[in-house]
């Protein structure tokens, strides 16, 4: 068997290597799995800043400031720590995105170079897992806006007594349901009708999203007392000197909320044209309109204080008490395109294909999405969401700070190790350089346990499991970074090593 090699190896030119390549069985492939043709690679920048914008802009945006300010951060040290998070988040995401852009194939198919044909289920699977969360919650609460804007015209809804043991009653799980069948008819449609619902979505919602700034500053007569309001950090606050202390935290938290995407963003740059396209796409794409939602949502939030006597963070609340017809329908419509284009792109597709690559001749995208939203239902999402600070912002966030180890090994391996250059036929060859032992690349996931080690007593201890000292606290405030380093550290050092070959290779 291959012994993982890292020297430059030539790869075969997806144009003339085709038909061979086309022509060579393996069971580490399936249609979805393959690489991408040229002739399918139609995204441009324009569509790959549209899918930004489009994830960007949803309803866990709209609120991500309010848990910062809860915490003492006015409104503009809050946008900042968001917009900077994504701005950090990005280098990642751009640096994943090559191997995508450059040889057609998605994130699972990309971990082989480093975990093994085998090994690359492990990174995936941790990936899935916390998707198959966000789309459960996702589908609710677009299922959600459905129930509250129809509550308005058909108010006995609210009346009906409850499932027993589901907690929710008909109609919430009828509107949740029926969302979550729209979703899964977007994944049997295809990857492309996924570009074109994110073309759709994208300036739609910045329109409405600046329509709805508009409208809270004309009836506030400005955006209300949460913009005048203090930090709770400046001398003299109730949090003074304390302010880089949750700092680094919150910080971690931010590019927590999109590591799962710095990921499997190959799942998308598969398509891209160049990587000037995907590139350039998602610098303008990512940090400004996660900078805009989230100023939208902390300005019309502090607007609702003045106008409603009460702050309301939660867009569908707000926007259920319009009473014009066309403004709820329009609003309904925003909403659940919103939500559609966000849980489709940013927790099916990469979870769909993590599946996949678990049985690649029985389980394509299409039964791995149908997995995906399996899963979200028998979590009971809206269990889940009753609590967001405490599911939402603290286990999923806190897990996903976790997958820094993989972005640190993916990136490590394919830029320090294989100077960008792969072996595309091997990436499927279980006789080929990626083979390692059994299939798996121990070294590999000895630097993922190494780099993850470190934060798992302060993950612990954030989630309420155990009770921690202080000092794996402090770590895990810098779980992304620290994950990150230290595993693409281990990773290239013992790859490196004299004896790697012999006792790596199977």
């Amino acid at each position: 068997m291959g012994s993982g090699s890292v020297e430059a190896v030539a790869p075969p030119s997806i144009a003339g290597g085709w038909a061979e390549f086309a022509a060579s069985p393996s069971a580490y492939r399936s249609p979805d799995l393959d690489p991408t043709p040229l002739s399918a690679r139609k995204w441009g920048a324009r569509d790959i800043a549209a899918l930004w914008i489009s994830m960007s802009a949803c309803i866990p945006t709209y609120m991500l400031a309010s848990s910062l300010i809860a915490e003492g951060m006015n409104w503009w040290q809050a946008v900042l720590t968001i917009t900077l998070g994504n701005a950090i988040v990005l280098v990642p995401m751009i640096l994943n995105a090559h191997a995508g852009t450059r040889y057609g194939i998605p994130f699972p198919v990309y971990c082989r170079a480093a975990f093994g044909l085998r090994g690359a289920n492990v990174p995936a699977l941790m990936r899935a897992l916390v998707a198959c969360g966000w789309f459960g919650i996702q589908a609710w609460i677009g299922g959600w806006a459905i129930y509250k804007i129809l509550t308005v015209y058909l108010p006995g809804w609210e009346t009906m007594a409850r499932i027993p043991r589901l907690d929710i009653n008909p109609a919430q799980l009828g509107c949740f349901l029926g969302f979550w069948a729209i979703n899964m008819l977007v994944v049997y449609l295809g990857v492309d009708s996924i570009r074109v619902l994110l073309n759709i979505k994208a300036p739609l919602l910045i329109a409405l999203g600046l329509a709805l700034l508009a409208w809270a500053y004309r009836a506030a007569d400005g955006f209300g007392p949460m913009l005048d309001q203090p930090s709770a950090f400046v001398p003299g606050g109730p949090k003074a000197g304390r302010f880089w202390v949750f700092f680094a935290p919150a910080l971690t938290g931010m590019i927590g909320f999109w590591a799962t995407l710095s990921l499997n963003i190959p799942d998308f740059t598969r398509f891209a044209h160049t990587q000037r396209d995907q590139a350039v796409g998602q610098a303008l794409g990512l940090p400004t309109t996660m900078g805009l939602f989230s100023f939208i949502g902390v300005a019309v939030t502090s607007a609702t204080a003045r106008i409603y006597g009460e702050t309301i963070w939660d867009p569908v609340v707000l926007l259920a008490k319009f009473r014009n017809p066309a403004v709820l329908v329009v609003a309904m419509l925003a909403l659940c395109l919103a939500t559609l284009a966000t849980n489709i792109a940013a927790n099916v597709v990469g979870p769909a294909n993590d599946f996949a690559h678990l049985w690649p001749r029985r389980i394509s995208f299409r039964v791995g999405g149908l997995i995906t939203g399996v899963i979200g239902i028998l979590i009971q999402p809206w269990k889940l969401v009753a609590d967001p600070t405490g599911y939402i912002f603290t286990w999923l966030v806190a897990y996903s700070s976790l997958l820094g180890a993989v972005g640190g090994i993916l990136i490590a391996d394919y830029y320090l190790l294989r100077r960008t250059v792969l072996d595309l036929k091997g990436l499927y060859d279980p006789s080929g350089p990626y083979w390692y032992r059994d299939g798996f690349n121990p070294i590999a996931l000895v630097a993922l346990l190494l780099g993850i080690a470190p934060c798992v007593p302060g993950f612990l201890g954030t989630i309420g499991v155990v009770k921690v000292a202080p000092i794996w606290t402090s770590l895990y405030h810098y779980a992304w970074f620290l994950s990150f380093g230290i595993s693409a550290t281990v990773h290239v050092l013992l790859m490196r090593v004299p004896w790697r070959a012999s006792s790596a290779a199977g």
